[in-house]
């Protein structure tokens, strides 16, 4: 990590960051995106911090921006002193405003709205909150529901921060598919499940995250929150205004939810049982600082089968959602090649994949769309994030998610 300092009067308010702003030591102030009101919020997001900071190794942009302003001091013949206290403008670096929804930004954005909705608890103002937060993801699954995958999927497995507002979304997006294009369920059950899934842990948010990035197991008094926060979720969301019945059900019991079909069970008890498989595979992918993510075939695995090693219904219906490779998985081909999933396939073992690394372990430049269905391209395997240290460039994986859906999908 690269870090320069970057002056206080330099950022922007009222405007997205448009790069993440770090303490000292490299920890994270505020994410790129993030909207700061007031110089207020600026200085609450200071904290104890001795200024912000940026990582100039985050963009080839950026590193360019700042050797730019030193090759501009030497030019001016600026002192040796000046030179070497160089410090960037948040201004200068702003990247370009012909972004639209859907790309990296906008997921980044989202990502803080979805942090500040578990966060802030501003009950006057809760409710409506959440229904923009859900508006907006419904909006992004509806339309390119390979990218909302492809986007969550990888920030959910990528890192660590904002652990707690990802994995929620990751929750309700899939949680939205399963419902809408498997289990067919109306659409007020659909917008209930997806609330649930944004709040069902609102009140160990805090707690979630921290547990994201220790090493150590959780200690007592964690395990008491942890088993109380259903509970204690509920009961939060019935005080910030929240009415709706099943929505509240489905967050109290989605950890009190055993085998059995669905069709026998109220909404609510469905939508609860929807939510706990989801929640764990969800879980299953997402790295921690004292594990690393499991394999998409184990995270399957782990939903496919209930309590008692039969097939079970909520789990079922998730994957043939987001199929068996999701779109974001890392996967190796028969051709030796290494591609991430960026597109659904026909059925849910055969998805369209970008190349990342060719048969020789060399990283591509242009990534080529691999049909799985054919007999040279088919998956062999899953590859852990870790294995392929090519850097995924999620604004543009996110263009490739866009292409024509395949039809005739077999489930």
């Amino acid at each position: 990590m690269n870090l320069v300092q970057v002056t206080h009067e330099s950022i922007v308010i009222g405007q997205p960051l448009p790069f993440s702003l770090r303490d000292e030591t490299g920890a994270l102030l505020a994410r790129k995106g993030y909207v700061i009101v007031t110089r207020d919020d600026l200085e609450a997001v200071r904290g104890r911090g001795k200024g912000f900071f940026v990582d100039v190794s985050e963009s080839e942009r950026h590193q360019k921006a700042f050797v730019g302003k030193l090759h501009e001091l030497v030019r001016d013949e600026r002192p040796l002193g000046k030179i070497a206290q160089a410090q960037l403008t948040t201004g200068e670096l702003t990247p370009p405003r012909n972004r639209t929804l859907g790309d990296e930004l906008d997921w980044l954005d989202l990502q803080v709205q979805g942090n500040r909705l578990l966060r802030d608890l501003d009950g006057e103002h809760f409710v409506d909150a959440l229904e923009r937060l859900q508006s907006r993801l419904n909006q992004q699954s509806q339309r390119n529901p390979d990218g909302a995958l492809f986007a969550l999927f990888h920030l959910a497995g990528s890192e660590i921060q904002l652990y707690s507002a990802t994995h929620s979304m990751l929750v309700s997006v899939i949680c939205g598919l399963a419902a809408r294009d498997v289990l067919g369920w109306p659409p007020e059950m659909e917008d209930s499940v997806c609330k649930a899934a944004l709040t069902m842990n609102i009140s160990m948010t805090d707690i979630q995250d921290r547990l994201a990035a220790q090493n150590d197991p959780p200690t007592p008094a964690q395990r008491d929150l942890i088993e109380q926060h259903a509970s204690r979720s509920e009961a939060l969301l019935r005080g910030f205004g929240v009415r709706d019945a099943d929505c509240l059900e489905a967050v109290r019991d989605h950890h009190n939810t055993g085998p059995g079909d669905l069709g026998s069970r109220s909404r609510g008890q469905r939508m609860a049982r929807l939510l706990q498989r989801a929640d764990k595979f969800a879980a299953h992918l997402s790295p921690r600082a004292s594990r690393r993510p499991d394999s998409a075939a184990a995270a399957m695995q782990a939903i496919y089968f209930d309590e008692q090693r039969a097939t079970d219904e909520a789990g079922a219906a998730l994957i043939k959602a987001v199929g068996v490779y999701s779109p974001g998985t890392m996967v190796r081909l028969a051709n030796q090649e290494i591609g991430v999933v960026v597109r659904r396939g026909a059925n849910t073992t055969m998805p369209r994949v970008a190349v990342l690394v060719n048969p020789d372990g060399i990283a591509t430049g242009e990534h080529a769309i691999r049909d799985t269905s054919t007999r040279e391209c088919r998956i062999v395997g899953g590859v852990a994030p870790g294995e392929c240290k090519v850097k995924i460039q999620l604004d543009r994986m996110l263009a490739l998610t866009a292409g024509p859906t395949a039809s005739g999908r077999t489930w």
